[in-house]
């Protein structure tokens, strides 16, 4: 059922194959900009930056504009609209897992955008800048499972947000302040090693990193198993409590009718 739902997530996106590229399109567009940025920063740094050389850092973004249509860095109300039309009451009468269900139709739009969304930045990259990529098979491997569990994470993270429609209804503020806060901690603004020791360490507590810069690290061969791992319990810990927040919120809904 949940492998369906995985490929009913797949042709859900599909459809929309012109947004697909017209996402990308921007990608490009805004890898140019924060590569000639990140550059700057690096050469008036001397050369190098925690680890970033120009090659390097420009390959940190360009691999970060691939992944944000994946990893789905962005907003996400689908739950949240559910709960508040109460059109979620027909999620808990299906025999289905609702938690797992939206997480397979999560997944398969992530699979679609692997393609239209990631490779475009990553041929712009390699023609505008170079990228500084492993040469071994090893990293692409191990960079896929963190690139799947980044996606899973990201969806986690989401559907808490949404949990907050429950008593809420009104999910612009608790939206917001989620995707200014992951959107610095991810990694996806400048990387998590040029952070002070303060932010870094704050940035350490949360899932943020591993949703992007830990499987950028991966990719460029900079982290190993270590950090798929922790993506991994990250997600088992985030999957347990949007399951644990999703049933306390399904005792308190009332819809009409029922």
């Amino acid at each position: 059922m949940y492998a369906t739902l995985f490929v009913l997530g797949f042709r859900r996106w599909s459809a929309y194959r012109a947004a697909a590229l017209g996402g990308a399109f921007t990608n490009c567009v805004f890898g140019l900009i924060r590569s000639a940025v990140m550059a700057a920063v690096v050469a008036g740094a001397g050369g190098a930056l925690a680890g970033y050389d120009a090659t390097t850092s420009a390959t940190y973004v360009w691999l970060g504009q691939a992944l944000i249509g994946p990893v789905q860095l962005f907003t996400w109300t689908e739950l949240a609209q559910r709960i508040r039309t109460g059109d979620i009451a027909i999620d808990l009468a299906r025999p289905a897992d609702p938690l797992l269900s939206y997480l397979a139709a999560d997944l398969g739009r992530a699979a679609f955008s692997l393609l239209p969304r990631g490779l475009p930045p990553m041929a712009v990259g390699l023609l505008a800048t170079g990228l500084a990529l492993p040469h071994a098979v090893a990293p692409y491997a191990l960079g896929l499972a963190s690139v799947v569990l980044a996606a899973a994470l990201s969806f986690a993270c989401r559907w808490l947000v949404n949990l907050s429609a429950f008593w809420l209804l009104d999910l612009r503020g608790p939206m917001t302040l989620y995707l200014v806060l992951s959107g610095v901690l991810c990694g996806l603004v400048v990387p998590v090693h040029w952070f002070p020791g303060w932010l870094a360490a704050l940035a350490a507590a949360t899932p943020f990193p591993s949703m992007l810069q830990a499987p950028i690290d991966v990719l460029m061969g900079r982290a190993g198993a270590q950090a798929v791992l922790l993506q991994l319990l990250w997600l088992i810990g985030l999957l347990a409590l949007g399951r644990a927040g999703f049933a306390l919120g399904a005792r308190k809904l009332v819809v009409q009718g029922g």
